[in-house]
Order: structure tokens, then sequence, then C-alpha cells
């Protein structure tokens, strides 16, 4: 099944107005950067010239010795029998963290102004030199993530008139019907058995196989721990894969917290903070860190030493878990401990979005889930996937504390909408509709 991506408007708008910045697409491995790329140019019906730097290794000496766009274009056109055209052709270099300096040379190739150039590829936040300097005039970045809920929607039969139906219930707070609320809620848990990777997706879609899926996600999986082995030094590798398959089971705590003396007794947080650092820019984890004080800015009060980490995609962790948990999830079977299941859902969309992710943790006024900086406040948010969901002291607390100056607190949950005092209760897929601003919801909505 051919997916639709919302970051395809991104790409859209820039071939469309004619910037002629560089344009970066990033995200992890496999979420659909290439393909959305390419199905815009085609849309688009652009002269696109295409060159892989790891399947074509040659092209990495042509970008290391090329001093002007000619000597550029000189050598492309010995690697490939695609045409380039001064004026009409669009370069797309893929795969372009094999080339650490791609960011320093692409500002004297924009310059020179006879192209356009899309860049893309993984791993760039590690690999690529001078990406979070990278000069702004000269290129426009967009970050790619597995699908969305609402993305996900497109392989079912969910119409938008439903979707904006339900926008209206969740920005207006009011309950959706009881029948439609069920459904949505039993797609979101397909959501989380299935997640947001675009092939697994796309063969759920196929074949309602889940064992499909499930391979799938070890095959990306695969390919992370192949990338841990290929990029990093040989003192950091075991490091870095033992980081990562300890995500799951560190999520099966209570309070969700990422111990780093669970990696190796007696290990600090200082020795391996690159550690974290090089998953986070990988795409591979998210990476939810500690606010001392739920005030904006946020970011002011982090500490960085205490924090939870999430896979990437949701599917991948249920599929870390095994078919035992993907069942109980679909039976909706209470027994399961699938709270860090919702947080790591949670986590993927808000990050989508844009969002910074925090937590709150006081031993006087208990713990928050996330807080976020939404509307100029911070957003207090608990996420829960039992029956109990109307007890939570620690908003409670937070709420009534007159300095922090909160409007109102969400609990995510399986329910339909309500509120009491300061307290809304979303059921949990109407996180597709919080983003920055509310008022500008059906601008971002994808259409089906």
């Amino acid at each position: 099944m051919d997916l639709r991506r919302k970051s395809e408007k991104i790409i859209s708008k820039w071939y469309e107005d004619g910037d002629k910045k560089a344009l970066l697409v990033t995200g992890a491995r496999q979420v659909g950067k290439t393909h959305a790329i390419r199905s815009v140019m085609k849309a688009e019906g652009a002269n696109l010239f295409e060159i892989n730097l790891i399947e074509t290794p040659a092209a990495v000496r042509v970008l290391e010795n090329a001093n002007t766009v000619e000597d550029l274009v000189i050598g492309f056109s010995t690697l490939s029998e695609q045409k380039i055209e001064k004026g009409k052709t669009v370069i797309f270099i893929d795969e372009v963290q094999k080339y650490k300096d791609m960011i320093t040379k692409i500002k004297f190739f924009v310059e020179e102004g006879s192209f356009r150039y899309v860049l893309s590829g993984s791993l760039l936040g590690v690999e690529l030199t001078n990406l979070s300097s990278a000069p702004v005039g000269y290129m426009m970045t967009v970050e790619m993530f597995p699908l969305d809920f609402e993305e996900f929607l497109q392989i079912t039969n969910i119409s938008e008139t439903v979707l904006a139906s339900l926008r209206d219930s969740f920005v207006n707070r009011t309950p959706v019907m009881d029948a439609v609320n069920q459904k949505m809620l039993d797609l979101f848990i397909r959501y989380l058995v299935v997640g947001g990777m675009p092939e697994a997706v796309s063969r759920f879609a196929d074949t309602g196989n889940v064992n499909d899926v499930m391979q799938i996600h070890r095959d990306i999986q695969a390919l992370y721990k192949l990338d841990f082995t290929q990029y990093e030094a040989a003192d950091k590798r075991l490091i870095l894969t033992n980081a990562y398959e300890l995500i799951p089971s560190e999520l099966l705590k209570q309070n969700r917290r990422y111990v780093v003396s669970d990696l190796k007794n007696g290990l600090h947080f200082e020795r391996v903070q690159n550690t974290f650092l090089w998953l986070k820019n990988a795409g591979v984890a998210l990476t939810v860190f500690n606010s001392t004080e739920p005030r904006i800015p946020l970011k002011l009060n982090e500490k960085s030493s205490l924090f939870k980490l999430y896979f990437s995609d949701v599917g991948m962790l249920t599929s870390e878990y095994g078919m035992s948990t993907k069942t109980m999830l679909l039976t909706k079977n209470q027994s399961l401990n699938a709270g860090g299941i919702y947080e790591n859902v949670v986590a993927q969309e808000l990050r989508s979005k844009g969002y910074k992710l925090y937590y709150y943790n006081s031993n006087r006024l208990g713990e928050l889930d996330f807080v976020i900086e939404h509307k100029n406040k911070v957003l207090p948010l608990e996420i829960k996937s039992g029956k109990d969901y109307t007890i939570h002291s620690a908003m409670n607390n937070c709420l009534s504390n007159p300095e922090y100056q909160m409007d109102e607190g969400i609990v995510f949950a399986n329910c339909n909408v309500s509120k009491k005092g300061k307290v809304t209760y979303l059921p949990i897929y109407m996180i597709m509709f919080l983003k920055q601003d509310e008022g500008q919801v059906i601008l971002d909505k994808i259409e089906f």
C-alpha cells in the first residue's frame, strides 16, 4: 500500500515555492524519507537526479574532490546515465551521512545557484559535521518520524467526516458517541501492535499478519544494531547495544526511569552520557528528561542525568515484548502491564509534533508522566492504561499550586471525553490532535 505522509506537504511546498535553499530530510532508518522525496518529486514532475552514497561509494570521492559545481556535475555524470540540466534538475543525494562534510560543502553549491538540492540520510545527528550549526540561509530541515496515529488511520475505513467530528470533540471538550469512541480505542490498540514504521504498516494493511510485522521490526532492529558497530568505536559498540536493548525492561518499572547502573553495577551517568546522546541523535530512541520545576522554560530546570528512554516506534517495542503482549493488548487483558507502552506511544506522538519532552517528579507532590510547554503554559499530562484513570494525585497537587499557573491538566486513557475541575479526561487516541497551536489543527490534518 502506498502510504501518504504529512511531511510530503512540506517537501512539496519547498519545491513549489522554488526555494533555493537545500532541503535536508532527516530521521531514523526506515521511516520513509527516500520514498517521501521520490513520491513528491514524481507528483511535481521534477527533473530528479538521484544518487545514493552507500550504493555508489565513488560519489563520496566526487563530493570530496568537487571544488566547483561543474566538478560535481562532471563527476556525478560519470556515475549515472541520468541527465543533469542546469536550472532544471533537482539533485537528490541520499545516505549523506557517508560524507561527513556535506553540511559545509552544500553552502557553496547552493550559493552557485544552478541547481536545487535535496539531501537525506540516517544517523545525521551522529555523523554529519556541523549539523547543529548548519547555515540557516542555505538549508531547510524536515525531520521524519514513524507514521503517527492519524497517518496510520489511512489504512482503516475511518472517514474525514469522522475525524472532523473527533477534532471538534477534542477542541470543545465534548463527549464522543460511544460506538465511535470504542471503535477508535480499538484502532489505537491496533496501532500499538503494528506501530508506525512504513513497511510494517503497509504489510499489515495488505495481509493483516502480525507475524510479518514482527519480522519487519526484527529486521529494522538488526539494521540499528549494525549501525552501532559500523559507526562507533569498538569500545562503545557493546555499551550502545546493551543500552538500547535495556529500554523495554526499564519501561516495565513502575516509574519507567532509566537506571544507568542496570547496564553495569556501579556505572555512573557521566561515563556513558554520550551513549544516550548517540541513541537520541540517531533517532532510534526518545529521551524524556526530568524537569526539577514545572515552570516555563522547562529547559532551564532540566536535569539530564535523570531521564526516561523510549523506543522511537511503539510497534517495535511491543514486538520486543513478544506475541503474547500483542495478543494481550488486542484482547484487552487487564493483567498486562501496559503503562510503558502507553507512555511510549505518547512520547512518540508528542515528539513528532515538535514538543520537547520532560517529566516532573517531587517527593512532596508526586510524579507527572509528561510536562510540556503548550500555548505558553506548562501542560501536565498523565497517561493511564488501566481503569483507575481518575486517580492522579500528582496532577491534582500541581494544578492546585498557584506558583505553577497551570490552567488545565490532561489525562489520556481508555475513556471518553469528560472534565472535572481543571482536569480533562481524553481518550488516548486524541493525543493525535494535541498540537502546538490547536487553532491550526485543520491546516495540519491529513486527507484520506
